[in-house]
């Protein structure tokens, strides 16, 4: 590895701090959707974390939750299933037993069941395996890639943050290119089910009534079932190597999915497959048009590379909160939990918690004690996904590297609405070739 210099903060130059000009204000209200449309108010989990770790947050239309804020505290909740059950849901919304039970994905079961619903697919994402989809993942991330900087200016997000997973999600799945625009669209409309953009029912500002028995409460739900459907019939009468076959065969008990759990488990595939990892390739562009010598030295520096994709990850940490539920009465953190409280980690501020990351607001390409939060760690819901999105997000960087001298902002970011999902929407750039 050659040497890099020294930045005038005195910092090696695999490091920027702060690598974020704006923490926020430091008053946010963390349950507003509203509170992140201009990123995520650090500043007021900072606050938090500091005076109150374990914190009563009100809610306007909810019963009220404890928040997780800090590092330590988020990884014990996070691996105490018996304590802290998913079964309940893993958002903020509160829902009745009929609700839940329509509603409920792979994500909203814990062990047992979790297991024996993950076993259907899990051996599709284990590291052994997504390392044998890296020359065609790179041969789609190299030709999205130089379709994208043909342009002079366009919109990372959508030229490219979105196309890559797009096309990957609909590999596995065994689905069309033409169909993954559609799936594309759904997925946004689940995930930005607060965002004007991306739905016409965001829950807070209309009447979704009609679909409180779908996921998300979302009516993209509904198309969705009908797709899967559709998919399912077609696999029946011919298997193919994908997910979606895998999703029809027996569990290890000899019983299939029913269709109910059968969409659910689609949708949720559908939901996860494309936005996070497109709102964190986004993200890692972002930090890098901020700190233009991060770019520098990372492409300088490719051996850089297995770090600072966790960095991004880390820093990024775009599932901002999963909700447990406490199924007794606990004391944790000094507080007492009483049965049926809500407990939500907040993922993004135990990224940055300084108990658990030596400078958390300093980026640093080359650092060494990274285990972070973004995928859940090694709990039981460790994110099916992540040595997938892992390599994606590495093969983008890579591709790009070999292609771009650098980017420039060519307009200012949009960011989602929403108090689940730390999303930048719009990202425009200049390509300096």
């Amino acid at each position: 590895m050659s040497t890099p210099g020294t930045q005038p903060l005195g910092l090696p130059a695999t490091a920027v701090e702060p690598y974020l000009q704006d923490l926020g204000p430091d008053d946010a209200d963390i349950t507003s959707h509203d509170a992140y449309t201009n990123g995520v108010p650090h500043a007021t989990f900072q606050r938090l974390r500091a005076e109150d770790p374990v914190h009563w947050t009100e809610e306007q239309d909810g019963s009220g939750f404890w928040s997780i804020l800090g590092y330590q505290d988020a990884l014990n909740v996070s691996r105490d299933v018996a304590t802290f059950t998913s079964s309940q849901g893993i958002r903020l919304e509160e829902m009745d037993a009929e609700q839940t039970e329509a509603r409920r994905t792979l994500m909203e079961f814990d062990p047992p069941d979790h297991t024996r619903l993950r076993r259907l697919v899990n051996r599709g994402f284990t590291r052994r395996t997504v390392d044998t989809f890296e020359d065609a993942i790179r041969a789609l991330t190299s030709d999205v890639i130089d379709t994208a900087v043909q342009n002079e200016e366009f919109d990372f997000v959508h030229e490219i943050a979105q196309e890559l997973p797009m096309r990957m999600l609909g590999k596995l799945l065994g689905t069309s290119d033409e169909d993954g625009h559609r799936l594309v669209a759904w997925g946004d409309a689940l995930l930005g089910n607060t965002d004007p953009e991306f739905t016409d029912y965001p829950i807070d500002l209309t009447d979704t009534e009609a679909f409180r028995m779908v996921p998300f409460r979302s009516p993209a739900a509904i198309e969705i079932f009908q797709y899967a459907q559709e998919q399912a019939a077609d696999r029946r009468s011919c298997p193919r190597d994908d997910i979606i076959t895998k999703l029809l065969e027996p569990t290890l008990d000899g019983s299939p999915l029913t269709d109910l759990e059968f969409n659910n488990f689609f949708t949720v595939l559908v939901a996860a497959g494309n936005d996070t990892t497109r709102y964190t390739l986004t993200h890692g562009l972002w930090t890098m048009l901020n700190n233009p010598t991060l770019w520098d030295t990372w492409k300088a520096n490719p051996e850089l590379t297995p770090t600072a994709i966790e960095e991004v990850l880390r820093t990024s940490s775009v599932t901002m909160h999963f909700r447990r539920t406490a199924t007794k009465d606990v004391e944790f953190g000094g507080k007492q939990i009483r049965k049926g409280d809500k407990v939500v980690m907040w993922f993004n501020s135990a990224n940055h918690d300084a108990a658990g990351f030596d400078h958390p607001f300093r980026f640093d390409l080359a650092r060494e004690k990274n285990d972070h939060m973004t995928f859940g760690r090694n709990g039981p819901h460790l994110c099916l996904g992540a040595w997938l999105a892992r390599m994606e997000i590495r093969l983008v960087f890579e591709e790009l590297m070999k292609r771009v001298t650098r980017f420039e902002l060519a307009g200012e970011p949009e960011f989602l609405r929403s108090n689940f999902i730390s999303g930048i929407k719009h990202l425009p750039v200049k390509v300096v070739a």
